[in-house]
């Protein structure tokens, strides 16, 4: 796994909230996906995912690698089947071997070539393509998934939330996507929920006593 910071993600409501999924593979995930996830796609043109890459873990410049349209429909793909297999670690439940076969095909290409600039930062890949970017996707998918965090993959706690993240924190009990954001909205809950007074007892109720 690669590696790095996270990701700004902005609500619908207009706020902004960094999200760290702790890999790069889960990164992926922010750009849409199968199903309910659909409603957030952003890649809708090669130049999307290319848009990408600086905001990711890679840090590599939008025009570092070529991608062509069918290379972005196999990132979609492969992006989406991810999605389930990531959902079904983190629910304890079996992935779907069809799933898993999308992985390892992805996987089976040369993946991005690492490189480093002079002055220590990333450079750019040369020559690259979309093919090698999801070979990269789909290797550090499946070190996470066989590695020892696998069964720290997990969904943000909050009930309206789905973001998917890997706790590699040493006390391993990471619940929110972001503190900024679920964390502290059940903090706020939790504590207006502890100064709000009881109900009083409807008139003529029981009561009792000890």
């Amino acid at each position: 796994m690669t590696d790095a910071a996270g990701l700004l993600l902005t609500t619908p409501a207009g706020t902004s909230f960094h999200f760290d999924p702790g890999a790069l593979c889960l990164e992926l995930l922010t750009t849409g996906g199968p199903g309910e996830y659909a409603r957030y796609e952003v890649l809708h043109q090669p130049s999307d995912l290319a848009a990408w890459l600086p905001r990711s873990r890679l840090r590599l410049p939008a025009g570092a690698v070529r991608i062509t349209a069918d290379q972005l429909a196999a990132a979609r793909t492969l992006r989406d089947a991810l999605w389930r297999l990531a959902a079904a670690r983190a629910h304890g439940i079996p992935g779907d071997p069809a799933d898993y076969a999308v992985l390892n095909r992805a996987a089976e290409h040369p993946p991005l070539v690492p490189r480093i600039a002079p002055d220590g930062t990333p450079a750019a890949p040369l020559p690259a393509d979309g093919a090698q970017l999801a070979s990269t996707l789909a290797r550090d998918a499946i070190a996470l998934l066989t590695g020892p965090y696998a069964d720290r993959v997990r969904e943000c706690g909050a009930h309206n939330c789905q973001l998917v993240f890997v706790d590699t924190s040493r006390p391993g009990r990471r619940r929110w996507c972001s503190m900024e954001r679920c964390g502290n909205r059940h903090k706020v809950r939790a504590l207006r929920a502890r100064r709000e007074p009881e109900p009083a007892p409807a008139p003529g109720s029981p009561s009792f006593t000890s």
